[in-house]
């Protein structure tokens, strides 16, 4: 005769969420044209910034040597401006004057870190409460990462500085829970990661029912659940040295397992809840 009864394990998580983002305003950088020069002569700016050049002397010009501008000749008090749109080095004369040089370096400016969240995965489901581990990865093209703050809901986890950027939490109550991290560069620019939504459950008790034998070497029960959640089911012939034959995740609230080698005289089952990874 085939018996059966129920058997459960403890489990544990938790979660996080944030938002920043990075920007930068575009800036004016003065050059003045007096007597013979260019002052100053070089100047360095970021993409989208721009030059002002402002006269104090007269029958001059800012000529790209390019093409890219030119500003007609002008006399004192005329300004004229130019917003470069992408990186490089503009050099640039004076039409009228053409051993009156300047220059104009672009650079890209200081690029935000990237973020991502690597663990939990989108759509995890933990036992509350839950206590576990949240995972990011972090690099700056321009630059290194300073610190990385996680975030569950728009609450601060707390901040890890250096590599690898790993967050424990504990005790994490049941509820719906998106969790953020924001990089923050050597530089201030900062950077916000994809929100992972997970899901931290009350663990129902865990009940074997509907016992039956569907043929002499198939044996068939339901066992209650939480979807999303990993269970076991183990076998003995003794009710003791129990051994499991099936682990699988939880899809609804109510799972049917056929065990299709249940051969001798009798067996017992037992079915488990694994602990949260």
């Amino acid at each position: 005769m085939t018996k059966f009864y129920s058997m459960v394990r403890s489990i544990l998580p938790a979660v996080i969420l944030a938002i920043t983002g990075w920007s930068a305003g575009a800036a004016t950088t003065n050059v003045v044209i007096k007597d013979f020069a260019f002052s100053p002569p070089s100047v360095s700016i970021n993409v989208n910034d721009s030059v002002n050049w402002n006269w104090t002397g007269n029958s001059h010009t800012t000529t790209s040597s390019t093409g890219l501008w030119d500003s007609g000749v002008h006399n004192a008090g005329a300004s004229f401006t130019h917003t470069f749109g992408t990186a490089g080095n503009f050099p640039y004369f004076c039409a009228v004057h053409t051993f009156m040089l300047g220059s104009v370096t672009v650079s890209s400016g200081n690029l935000p870190p990237a973020v991502t969240i690597t663990n939990p995965a989108p759509g995890a489901v933990f036992a509350a409460p839950w206590t576990g581990i949240i995972q990011a990865t972090a690099s700056d093209s321009d630059g290194n990462v300073s610190a990385v703050e996680f975030f569950r809901n728009s609450v601060s986890l707390g901040i890890v500085s250096n590599s690898p950027y790993n967050l424990a939490v504990t005790n994490v109550a049941a509820g719906a829970y998106v969790l953020k991290a924001v990089a923050t560069d050597n530089s201030g620019a900062t950077n916000t990661s994809a929100g992972v939504s997970i899901s931290v459950v009350g663990p129902v008790p865990i009940t074997i029912s509907d016992p039956v034998s569907v043929s002499g070497t198939q044996f068939r029960l339901t066992y209650t659940a939480n979807a999303g959640l990993k269970y076991v089911v183990e076998r003995s012939s003794t009710l003791a040295n129990f051994s499991g034959i099936s682990t699988n995740v939880a899809t609804a609230s109510s799972v049917n397992f056929t065990d299709n080698a249940a051969i001798g005289v009798q067996n017992f089952y037992r079915v488990g809840r694994l602990p949260n990874p």
